[in-house]
This record gives C-alpha cells, sequence and structure tokens, in this order.
C-alpha cells in the first residue's frame, strides 16, 4: 500500500511538473516566433551599395528573410559583431571614403571573419577580409615563412579596397563585385557568358555567393538599426579601439620577439595581439615596423638597443659548416644543444635537408 501512494504521488509530481515546464516553453517558444516573425518585416526600400534590392519579388525576399532569421536566431554572435564594431568600421569607412566608395563594403568584413584577425577557412583564405594566399600577394601583402599580413588589420583592409575597387571596375556593379569577392571574378565572368544575365539577383550561382550577398544585406540592416531587433547596447559596451605606437627597428640578425616586448615594457603576447602578422617568436634580419602600446615607443629604441645588446653578448653564436655524413642530430649533440633549438635558429624543420658546406648558426 505504501509502494501504490508512493507511486501515485510522483506521478502526479511528474505530470503536474511537465505541465507547468511545457507551459512555461511554449510561452517562452511563442515570444521568441512572434519577435523574429515581426524583426524580420523589413520595409522597403532596400539598397547594397546604393544599389536597389528588389524585395518586390517574393523570391528575393524570402531568401533575404532566409539570412535574417538564421542571424537573429544567433544573438550572442550579433552581441559581440556591435561590440567590435567601434574597434575597426572607424578605419574601414575612413578608408573607403579617401577611395570614393560606399560605406556599405564594410560589412564584408563582417561576414569573411566576424572581424577577427584569427579567421581561416578550409579552402586556405586568412584573416580579417579572408585572402587566399595568390590574391594576398597580387594585393601587396606580405605572406611568407615570417609574416602573414592577411592578418594584419590595416594592411589587409587596404588590400581589400584595392581589390574591390578592381571588381567594380570589371563588372560596373558594387552588388557583382562582392560576389565576385566571394566566387572569384573568374568565375563570375564565365557564368556571365553562360547565362546571359548581369544582375546579380537574376544569377543562377553556387549556394555559397547566392547566399552571401544576402547575408551582408541582412547584416547591415541588424547593424545599422541594432535597437529594432531587441540589441540595446550602451557605449559603455563596445569595444574601444586599439591604441598603439609603431616603432621601426633595423636588425642585423634573427632576434627573439619577447625582446621587443621586454623593450616595450610588456609581455610577449601583447606584441603578438597587436602585430597578429608576425609568425612565430623571432623577427628576422631586417627593418621592421612593429606596433606597441601606447606610450612605449619614447623609450623604446634605447631599452631595445641595450637588451638586444645583452642578449648578444649572452649569446654569442658560432657558424658551422656542415661536414659530410653531418645530421641534424649529429650536430645538435655535438654542440650539445636541443635539437629543437637548432632547427628553429636557422628556420629549418624536423624534415629539412643539409649538405656538405651549407652554413648553420649556433648559439653558445
Amino acid at each position: 500500500m505504501r509502494k501504490y501512494f508512493l507511486l501515485l504521488g510522483l506521478m502526479v509530481f511528474f505530470f503536474s511538473g511537465n505541465k507547468v515546464a511545457g507551459e512555461t516553453a511554449d510561452n517562452l517558444d511563442k515570444d521568441s516566433i512572434f519577435s523574429l516573425v515581426s524583426a524580420i518585416r523589413v520595409n522597403g526600400p532596400v539598397t547594397f551599395c546604393g544599389e536597389e534590392v528588389p524585395i518586390g519579388n517574393p523570391e528575393i525576399l524570402e531568401r533575404l528573410e532566409k539570412e535574417m532569421l538564421l542571424l537573429l536566431w544567433d544573438k550572442p554572435q550579433i552581441i559581440l559583431w556591435l561590440k567590435r564594431t567601434t574597434r575597426y568600421f572607424p578605419y574601414i569607412e575612413w578608408a573607403l571614403a579617401q577611395n570614393n566608395m560606399p560605406e556599405d563594403l564594410k560589412y564584408l568584413a563582417v561576414i569573411e571573419s566576424a572581424l577577427l584577425s584569427h579567421a581561416g577557412s578550409p579552402k586556405g583564405a586568412a584573416g580579417y577580409w579572408q585572402f587566399i594566399k595568390s590574391t594576398g600577394l597580387k594585393y601587396g601583402l606580405a605572406i611568407d615563412r615570417n609574416f602573414d599580413e592577411r592578418h594584419n588589420f590595416y594592411a589587409s583592409t587596404r588590400a581589400a579596397i584595392r581589390y574591390l575597387q578592381d571588381l567594380y571596375d570589371l563588372f560596373d556593379s558594387w552588388t557583382l563585385a562582392a560576389a565576385a569577392y566571394n566566387l572569384g571574378e573568374a568565375n563570375l565572368k564565365n557564368e556571365m557568358a553562360l547565362q546571359q544575365v548581369d544582375t546579380f539577383y537574376e544569377f543562377y550561382l553556387p549556394q555559397e555567393t547566392q547566399r552571401y550577398i544576402f547575408k551582408i544585406i541582412a547584416v547591415k540592416l541588424i547593424l545599422a538599426d541594432p535597437v529594432r531587433y531587441g540589441f540595446h547596447l550602451q557605449p559603455a559596451d563596445y569595444y574601444a579601439p586599439e591604441s598603439f605606437d609603431r616603432v621601426r627597428i633595423t636588425l642585423q640578425n634573427k632576434t627573439p620577439l619577447y625582446l621587443v616586448a621586454q623593450a616595450a615594457g610588456t609581455y610577449f603576447k601583447k606584441i603578438k595581439d597587436l602585430n597578429p602578422e608576425i609568425l612565430g617568436h623571432d623577427l628576422p634580419k631586417g627593418t621592421h615596423l612593429i606596433a606597441v602600446p601606447k606610450g612605449a615607443g619614447e623609450t623604446f629604441h634605447d631599452r631595445f638597443a641595450d637588451l638586444a645588446e645583452k642578449w648578444q653578448d649572452e649569446n654569442r653564436t658560432h657558424i658551422y659548416i656542415v661536414q659530410k655524413g653531418d645530421s641534424l642530430s649529429t650536430i645538435a649533440d655535438q654542440f650539445n644543444v636541443p635539437l629543437p633549438a637548432l632547427l628553429a635558429w636557422n628556420d629549418l624543420n624536423s624534415n629539412s635537408f643539409i649538405h656538405p658546406g651549407e652554413k648553420l648558426v649556433i648559439y653558445q
């Protein structure tokens, strides 16, 4: 009998609890759905770079609504986009204005990278504007084993602006220029020839490119009027732009990056964050323009000269000429140095080959 009442009590608790929870969830779902349906009611006209988006066409409106729904569903991501805009948009807007280009192009960077320096793609695109290596090199970005300026916000933004201007000159439409930025100009030209159309909204293109333009337009609508979509940020909520000095240094030899950090009165990570284009832990021989924390530039050069001189005294180098029969591991053993250090000092990896007569740097 006791078991019966216990079981009956559990059943009453279970069903009554589920009913309350279910009703609460239903109400929340209805509110959320109502808010989303209300939010995507687009009032025209809608433009991109001054070019009309034909939302009077039901198919076009449906494609835009789809992207807006998907974006608005991920509210945390939109909040982060909004908070980052004050860090990056002012420079993009200034650079676009300097080149008499429409301000709407700034939204490409949001879609491309979420305004993150380390963004990358499976196809090898990288950085704020997602350049592939060949296009980055074409537009003047340094990309080698030591530096990758696709991750430098200022350099990559200037390159993206030149690229977009070239695309506009080619297609005479900013919408098509943005589509070509995603698809590639050669591919878009081929589709124009095959389909005999020259308006983006009439093209049949790969789904990624078809959605790309509508994502940009959706981002524009939301970020340009965040309050309408329920994002009530205060001025203090936005991220401040990076503040830094730039210093020029000329190195006679490869030098550890931590010396730059110490001369700037900061730490290694801060220098890497200010200069995301620097790969690895060292700066190669040559002249470099480095960002350091604001105010550190005044005393940097004197501090760096002292630190570099001390480091060179403590790390005198020996030039070893590779002999027949040598290997990297036997040379490391001969000089009692770690093999990974020997590889790093000479920009080698574990698969590198060495040949008789080759010179290796060894720190003692």
